[in-house]
């Protein structure tokens, strides 16, 4: 499903963005704006998935970090990114984002993002809290809801504006391409038909991976969807294996999931185990505002030493007034749950909350498929490293969306240079499995081999694996054996025949949400555990038993299916 030729396209599109959160929404507004001003006028379509029409972002509770108080300094929060990022940050993208954080606030802020505001006494006009990992009160904030005020007002301007089309109710499938270049998007629409969309540039802002993972912080977490189609229609992805998990979240096995900020344990809220016990004293000096992957390990650490299926985190001592002003939302919904915040520890654990690698960018987006770009979560441009400081997410979105917009509106330049595999010494049984990925008939025809409770049945086993074997704590054998696993999954079941085939294929149903999760998750998840398999050695998110400690120098890993395809 990647070649256009000989095929008539459903409609043609300018510049057609696919994803519904902030980085879309703020490339939509920006292009269509025109922000700044540019020599090149471009059309603006809006693909917004009706698996995830908003985005992860709505679920975005502890704010945006920037450099707003006269007392912080861009300095002091890039040396912040660096030090979570455990190494492996590029420099030069954290300066970039740090750099721009205050026009893109002053931006939303004129936009009418209705953030807190401050105490009349304070030195910045909105409310700045401070989070694991930041040295300074840096974040700003709309109470505990910012991912749905920041979706909520972008999407009203965006939904107003006459210069942007809005597609809905299309999944998307596949990138088509064509003498090397990306020429649109293949996409499935309710009946299972699918259809191309034809475009001059596509703009991927689909999301990360946490739906790979059998508990994740957002209802309906993406499965890496952006990051698949890139990988087979030809572009580089990076860092897969660095995958962030939140140590808070809500522990409710009979309920959704829900995040629980981490502007809560920078308020003050204590973790604690059930007897009572502050337990992050004993795993860092930081306490509570360690970095994510250090709580995380603590939390994990815990539960299995003394066989809790949770801890707690404890935020009572701020008192009702402030924990009912700062956390509204949180406040609402544990007490929904039976849980008053206001005098009980809330009952949390870790789970999958984003993706620190991606499709290898520029700061402006690019990826090295010519006509492909990509921001937001779904991109890799390094500033993450090896761990995500709390908040610098949205910072991203907002950053790198704005200066994509620059970049789409500008003549056409040089495309990027191909990056260099770092996959080496590849087991047998690998190579193989990565020469069935690079081909995009054989994982479709496995999936659509399945019934749809086939495919979800499937796609949860899929979770349960990941969890398992490329969780919080990963080992060389795990990870074997989870590939091993998706390798008997991709294969055509032995013994079938071309005949049986056929009759199968007749005889199923069309294409669900379910086979086409299968489809995107059986690509990337198998990439994702070759680059932790490949890396010896522990950095940031990425703790594997057999190599605890890191190498002497990071190293990014870098992955591309077409690339060992071509070598085939």
């Amino acid at each position: 499903m990647n070649s256009v030729s000989r095929v008539t396209p459903a409609s043609q599109h300018d510049v057609l963005i696919v994803g519904g959160g902030a980085a879309g929404l703020t490339l939509a507004l920006s292009l269509a704006n025109r922000l700044p001003p540019s020599p090149r006028t471009r059309r603006v379509t809006l693909l917004r998935p009706a698996r995830e029409a908003q985005g992860a972002s709505r679920w975005a509770q502890g704010g945006i970090a920037a450099v707003l108080a006269p007392e912080d300094d861009v300095e002091s929060h890039v040396a912040d990114t660096l030090i979570a990022g455990d190494g492996l940050c590029n420099e030069r993208a954290v300066r970039f984002t740090v750099g721009h954080s205050r026009e893109a606030i002053e931006w939303l802020i004129a936009l009418g993002v209705p953030f807190t505001p401050a105490d009349a006494d304070a030195s910045y006009p909105f409310h700045l809290t401070r989070e694991g990992g930041h040295g300074r009160r840096r974040i700003i904030h709309a109470a505990d809801a910012t991912g749905r005020a920041l979706l909520d007002t972008l999407s009203a301007h965006v939904e107003a504006h006459p210069n942007i089309e809005i597609l809905e109710d299309l999944l998307a499938v596949d990138i088509a391409v064509n003498a090397g270049r990306a020429r649109g998007l293949w996409v499935m629409d309710g009946t299972g038909q699918c259809q191309w969309l034809a475009a001059n540039d596509l703009v991927l802002a689909t999301g990360g991976a946490s739906g790979l993972f059998a508990h994740a912080t957002s209802p309906s977490a993406s499965v890496g969807d952006g990051m698949a189609m890139a990988t087979r229609a030809g572009a580089s992805l990076m860092n897969l294996e660095f995958q962030q998990f939140h140590p808070t979240c809500l522990y409710d096995p009979d309920g959704t999931p829900f995040l629980i900020s981490e502007a809560v344990r920078g308020e003050g809220g204590l973790l604690l185990r059930p007897d009572g016990h502050r337990f992050m004293a004993d795993h860092d000096p930081r306490l509570e505002l360690a970095p994510r992957d250090v709580v995380a390990r603590a939390i994990l650490a815990e539960m299995r030493t003394h066989g809790l299926e949770h801890v707690c985190l404890d935020i009572s001592a701020l008192g009702a007034e402030a924990i009912e002003h700062h956390f509204p939302t949180i406040a609402e919904h544990c007490l929904a749950r039976g849980i008053d915040i206001r005098h009980a520890p809330i009952p949390v654990v870790p789970a999958a909350h984003y993706s620190c690698g991606g499709i290898a960018t520029g700061l402006d987006g690019a990826s090295d498929l010519p006509g492909l770009w990509a921001i937001g979560e779904v991109a890799c441009t390094g500033l993450h490293g090896a761990n995500r400081m709390a908040s610098n997410s949205l910072l991203e979105c907002l950053v790198q969306a704005r200066a994509c917009g620059e970049a789409l509106g500008q003549p056409r330049r040089a495309d990027e240079p191909r990056l260099m595999s770092t996959l080496d010494s590849l087991m047998p049984q690998h190579a193989a499995l990565l020469t069935q990925l690079a081909d995009n008939g054989q994982v479709w025809r496995c999936v659509m081999h399945l019934s749809a409770d086939e495919a979800r049945t499937r796609l949860h086993s899929l979770r349960q694996l990941m969890s398992l074997q490329a969780g919080i704590e990963r080992s060389q054998h795990g990870l074997r054996e989870a590939l091993q696993q998706i390798a008997q999954w991709v294969s055509l079941e032995a013994g079938q025949t071309a005949e049986t085939e056929q009759h199968r294929q007749a005889s199923a149903p069309r294409a669900g949400l379910d086979h086409l999760a299968l489809y995107q998750a059986l690509t990337l998840a198998p990439l994702l555990l070759l680059c932790a398999h490949q890396r010896h050695e522990s950095r940031g998110l990425h703790f594997i038993r057999d190599f605890p400690m890191p190498a002497p120098r990071a190293r990014d890993s870098v992955i591309r299916l077409s690339a060992f395809a071509a070598a085939t």
